[in-house]
């Protein structure tokens, strides 16, 4: 059985919710990668005998605690002063971590606070975690069953010091035996319809199988044990994405880094040497903030919608004169862009229906490349911005099957 981890997150504002606790869901990430079965998180303001008593309790029943935030110079960062109370280990002057804090005043010409001296008194027994990224050093103690670690609240220096100096320790004090997850990243299907589509195929048992859906994508997650069959496992995934079929854009966990539809764009993109210009409507600029510092997106504008083709009542004319402006505009930009590939998105309906979240708008994508044209047709519901949202991944979708060499004459998704 793998040793179990707790997730201990201290400060008013994690628990008044003015700071989202990005911490606890890292650090929950990390444990399950190292092996550990991630049991609780727990967040607790600025009360130290709250403090005291989740400290007692999570040492009789934790392998391992980690503990984020409280840490600093002020009168509410309490987490050493718990630790000492609870634990009856009087708090004792470090004096390395004293010089350590001087220095990273005076190297930035700046006077030591007094009351930052407070950041170098640690509970008795406790292992210095030394910190190079701020003043606040974190520290290390066992108590009953628990290792615990505490860490600065600030999300760099809190990354900085596990991966430089708890990480590395993990498997000389725990029998770790890590799980594999592999995350099926698909976009135009919502867990319903994924669902649907996976029901016929069995699970093994041992094997845990999970949905994390999102505003970019959807993913379906498999978790399997530790030393799983290699080929038991290519085949199960093999399963998933065959059944998903083209609404697959990227599979993390194997051999290869793999990121959101951007991500997986970008790459193909810089690999190929391919170059982009794209004309927005719906999206309104969206699609180029999302290839921010991207070399390859060499022109991007935004054009207001063709209102006067109401949705309702477009007729076969109507739709061949969209087809025929559409291509008519992505054959001048890629003249004068003289990109490689050129995107053109349209939608037919008025500024009132894109702001009514009751009713939907109908986004046509176009891309040209080497005088073929691919097309795909989308009907987007929601508020505003989910519909700026969605026409941007959807006309990324279409570049994307491009790429990937997918079909193009496919319908509107399931469940967007």
């Amino acid at each position: 059985m793998n040793p179990t981890l707790e997730i201990f997150s201290q400060g008013e504002e994690i628990v008044t919710g003015q700071t989202v606790d990005t911490n606890a869901a890292w650090l929950a990430q990390q444990g399950v990668i190292c092996g550990f079965t991630v049991t609780r998180h727990t967040a607790v303001g600025d009360k130290i005998n709250d403090l005291v008593e989740l400290l007692q309790n999570i040492s009789q029943r934790a392998d391992c605690c980690i503990c984020t935030g409280g840490l600093g110079p002020t009168s509410d960062d309490l987490t050493a002063e718990a630790v000492a109370i609870a634990f009856n280990l009087p708090l004792e002057f470090d004096e390395t971590a004293y010089k350590q804090i001087s220095l990273f005043f005076a190297l930035r010409n700046r006077v030591m606070p007094d009351s930052n001296k407070k950041q170098a008194m640690l509970p008795q027994g406790a292992e210095r975690i030394d910190n190079d990224w701020g003043t606040a050093p974190g520290f290390s103690l066992v108590v009953n069953r628990c290792w615990f670690v505490f860490l600065p609240g600030v999300p760099t220096e809190m990354m900085s010091l596990f991966q430089e100096s708890v990480l590395p320790v993990l498997s000389s004090r725990f029998l770790l035996q890590p799980k594999k997850l592999v995350s099926i990243k698909t976009f135009g299907l919502g867990e319903s319809a994924i669902q649907e589509l996976i029901n016929s195929i069995e699970i093994p048992a041992g094997v845990e199988l999970g949905f994390r859906a999102g505003t970019d994508d959807v993913q379906t997650k498999l978790l399997f044990p530790f030393a799983y069959p290699k080929t038991i496992m290519t085949t199960l995934i093999s399963q998933f994405t065959e059944k998903l079929g083209d609404y697959v854009f990227a599979i993390d966990g194997l051999d290869e880094m793999t990121g959101d539809l951007v991500f997986e764009i970008n790459k193909l993109m810089t690999h190929r040497k391919f170059t982009l210009a794209i004309i927005e409507t719906a999206s309104h600029g969206l699609f180029a903030s999302k290839c921010i510092g991207y070399e390859w997106l060499l022109s991007a504008r935004y054009e207001k919608s063709i209102g006067k083709l109401r949705q309702n009542t477009i007729s076969a004319s109507d739709t061949n004169y969209l087809t025929s402006v559409a291509k008519q505009m992505a054959i001048n930009l890629q003249n004068s862009s003289q990109a490689d590939h050129v995107l053109v998105q349209l939608y037919t309906d008025d500024t009132e229906t894109l702001h009514n979240k009751n009713k939907p708008i109908m986004v046509y994508n176009f891309l040209l490349n080497k005088g073929v044209f691919y097309q795909a047709n989308h009907l987007i519901n929601g508020p505003i911005k989910r519909k700026q949202n969605q026409a941007a991944l959807f006309t990324f979708d279409l570049l994307r099957r491009y790429l990937q060499q997918k079909p193009m004459n496919f319908q509107n998704p399931k469940d967007c």
